[in-house]
């Protein structure tokens, strides 16, 4: 049972604060985890529960706000986490981001989301879906309404259509004139390639995620061509459970609208898309940079939206790059990014320059890493498949639609 959740700004100020149960939590335990995270540094903001001398503490970032939940009784923590990291997926949804200016500029929302999502420290109404019929998300319309009228509040006046459901993500009644339903499959690679070119390191997280506009009470049943090379699945509440068990199927009624239906995670990939071979050589108080990118594994599709950055030494003082393909920018906070885009196929994208280092200064000791982000559309490159969505119970034909989109997470190579 959660006795306060307090949400914190990048520079540990209490912007809110949410007691859930009779028994107060004062804020000095934000100034105690406030403390201790400048002490410890990024090891301690890291660790997902800790123990202060008064409470069990619970913690998720988001965006660069921190969400804190207290408690002084044992419970299940992936509870709390799990609890901690669905409101803020509802409060980003909602607000369109979770920057402290947001934040305050809509805390009679946050207030009203955070009543229906908890009850006397247990979650309750948790889905999307489900909110938002309850709570409307603000706009230039109700804004100016709460100006004219003195009246800020967004709740609704009548309990939503599920309150009478079997299935609380769901409507009783619902009606669309034209049945569709689209599945995506989203996918981040992280992977680190060392100085050498070897590949250390490359994982696939992924989600699957669906756009349902279906009437009626459909029952559906989405089937994968490879399920064995899935890892750590999570799914949605309205997902059964014992058909993923017995033959990896999932078996389900979806919520009205988009949602997450899965998340999953794919370990030890052996190859990555493109490759990224820096060179850096210096003397004499200058160092020479040279980058080539190409297409290392072609995934079948365009690779799109390419940024490769890295952080200029300290070093540094000054430098001159260029690039045969992009744009090359240095940035205010000494970020060298160049901009490629989608990779040609008649020319390798290369980047070079010189930097110059501080007087006295030969050599350059500290080398750079590369990020690297891309995106490739219509490719889901952990080669996951799709083999079949089965809908019964659904009045009409309805369309089926498939998508796939990898983009890069950590994505780095170090020089």
């Amino acid at each position: 049972m959660l006795q306060c959740i307090f949400l914190l700004s990048d520079s540990g100020e209490v912007m809110l604060e949410k007691q859930l149960t009779g028994h107060r939590v004062d804020r000095s335990i934000c100034a105690w985890f406030w403390d201790q995270s400048i002490a410890q540094g990024d090891s301690f903001k890291h660790l997902p529960v800790i123990t202060s001398p008064t409470h069990y503490i619970f913690q998720v970032v988001r965006e660069g706000t921190t969400f804190l939940a207290c408690t002084q009784v044992e419970m299940p923590p992936l509870m709390a986490i799990e609890f901690l990291c669905r409101v803020g997926d509802v409060l980003s949804d909602y607000l369109g981001g979770l920057n402290e200016d947001v934040i305050k500029d809509n805390f009679v929302i946050v207030y009203e989301l955070l009543d229906e999502m908890i009850d006397n420290g247990f979650p309750l109404t948790t889905e999307p879906n489900i909110l938002r019929e309850m709570i409307a998300p603000p706009n230039i319309v109700s804004k100016v309404l709460s100006v004219v009228t003195g009246n800020s509040s967004n709740m609704s006046n009548s309990l939503p259509g599920a309150t009478g459901s079997s299935l609380p993500w769901r409507k009783t009644d619902l009606k669309h004139s034209s049945n569709e339903i689209y599945v995506d499959l989203v996918e981040e690679m992280d992977a680190v390639v060392n100085r050498d070119g070897n590949l250390v390191k490359c994982e696939v997280y992924g989600e699957v995620q669906v756009n349902s506009q279906l009437s009626g009470l459909p029952d559906l049943t989405l089937s994968f061509a490879n399920p064995s090379i899935l890892n750590d699945v999570r799914f949605h509440p309205c997902v059964r459970l014992r058909p993923w068990e017995s033959s990896q199927i999932i078996s389900f009624v979806p919520p009205d609208g988009q949602f997450k239906l899965m998340s999953y995670r794919i370990k030890k990939l052996n190859s990555i898309p493109i490759y990224v071979k820096p060179q850096l050589t210096s003397d004499s108080g200058t160092c020479r940079i040279s980058v080539l990118v190409g297409i290392r594994n072609d995934p079948g599709k365009p690779i799109d939206s390419l940024i490769l950055q890295f952080q200029l030494p300290p070093c540094v003082i000054s430098a001159d790059v260029i690039s045969n393909f992009g744009t090359v920018d240095i940035l205010s906070n000494k970020t060298c990014s160049w901009s490629i885009g989608r990779i040609p196929n008649d020319k390798t994208p290369s980047m070079s320059g010189t930097l110059v280092l501080e007087t006295g200064l030969e050599r350059l000791h500290v080398f750079p890493t590369f990020q690297v982000s891309f995106r490739i559309m219509g490719v889901a490159l952990s080669g996951l498949k799709i083999d079949q969505l089965d809908l019964k119970n659904v009045p009409t034909r309805p369309y089926k639609g498939f998508r796939a989109l990898t983009k890069a997470g950590e994505y780095e190579v170090r020089s």
